[in-house]
This record gives structure tokens, C-alpha cells and sequence, in this order.
């Protein structure tokens, strides 16, 4: 594989001639939906509906076969009274920047798998990323649990639309995301 610049604000990850990825530099056009306090992320992480039957069960974000410390393992649930999706998240000392924060990269995963829950559950077939755009406003330090939510943005045909965050322990928001997820294989 190979890695080009397109410019001065993008890059092409290639394997031979294939692209296999885009990035751009873009805004991220999205107010953040008021945070759940962690209590409401806990209890939304216990309804999460994949611990079995996932579709993708070592997914280094949400897999439930995964082990602590070895990926994220974020479980987003249904939050009682709002029309959204969180979990609790304590970032592993592993992930840590040399700041002592979560690298931005752990960030960007952390604001994919939620948005998928938030829009293709119950499952309306298999649906992959299209497009992620985030944006990193705060530190997230390892060891503290923070909360990470997910929320519909609408939906086009298959296109899934979802909004994503990070908030910190006091509530403050440390990551946002907008993506489009695309349903490939549409239940019938």
C-alpha cells in the first residue's frame, strides 16, 4: 500500500491502483446533542444489543469479543427518555499521546461505531462507513471515564446519516463527528 498527497489538504491511500481511501481536510457542520451523565451511559451500555450476534465481533471499537485493553470496547445502548445511543468509555493507558491524553486517532474510532448504532439498530441490513468527518476539541486523559453518544441525523435511501460525541466526565465536550453510513446489504 501506498500513501500519496493530494494536494495540500488531502491524501489517497492506494494498493496498486485501487484507492482504498480519501481523506480531505473539511469542517465538521454539527451542534453536539446535550451529553447523558455516565449513570445514563452505563445504563445505556447495558441494553447494548450486540454482545451476541455481532456482526463484527473482534471490531477493535465495539467487539464484544475483544478483551480489556485490547481495543476499545465500547457498547453503546439505548438511553431511557432520548433518542440516542452512549456508553461509557475509559481509555486504556495504552492509547495515551505523550501528553498523558488519548491520542486523536482512538478519538476518531471511538466517534465511528457509536454513530452506527445510532442509525442501524434494529439491524436494517449490513451497513459500512462512507464518511467521517470529526473534530477534536478537548483532551480526553487515559484512566477517566468519559461518555461517548450517538444519535440519527436522518437518513437518505441507504445512506444513514449519524451525529457522534465525546464528553468528558464533567460533561464537556471533548469530540464530535458527523458520517454517513452506507447500508450494503439491505435486509429484505
Amino acid at each position: 500500500m501506498a500513501v500519496e498527497a493530494r494536494g495540500a489538504d488531502g491524501l489517497v491511500l492506494r494498493d496498486g491502483d485501487a484507492v482504498l481511501v480519501e481523506a480531505t481536510r473539511t469542517s465538521v457542520d454539527l451542534t453536539p446533542t446535550a451529553p447523558v451523565s455516565l449513570a445514563e451511559a452505563e445504563a445505556g451500555a447495558r441494553r447494548f444489543p450486540r454482545l451476541v450476534e455481532h456482526p463484527i465481533p473482534r471490531c477493535f471499537v465495539c467487539g464484544p469479543e475483544r478483551a480489556a485493553g485490547d481495543g476499545l470496547r465500547i457498547f453503546p445502548g439505548p438511553v431511557d427518555g432520548r433518542d440516542l445511543v452512549a456508553a461509557p468509555w475509559t481509555p486504556d493507558a495504552s492509547l495515551a499521546g505523550t501528553d498523558g491524553a488519548t491520542r486523536p486517532e482512538f478519538l476518531w474510532a471511538a466517534l465511528d461505531c457509536t454513530g452506527a448504532f445510532a442509525v442501524n439498530e434494529p439491524p436494517r441490513g449490513l451497513a459500512l462507513l462512507g464518511r467521517l468527518a470529526a473534530r477534536v476539541v478537548g483532551r480526553v486523559p487515559v484512566g477517566e471515564a468519559c461518555v461517548v453518544m450517538g444519535w440519527s441525523l436522518g437518513a437518505e435511501g441507504r445512506k444513514l446519516h449519524a451525529g457522534t460525541a465525546i464528553y468528558s466526565p464533567r460533561g464537556d465536550l471533548c469530540a464530535a463527528a458527523r458520517a454517513t453510513w452506507i447500508l450494503v446489504a439491505p435486509r429484505s
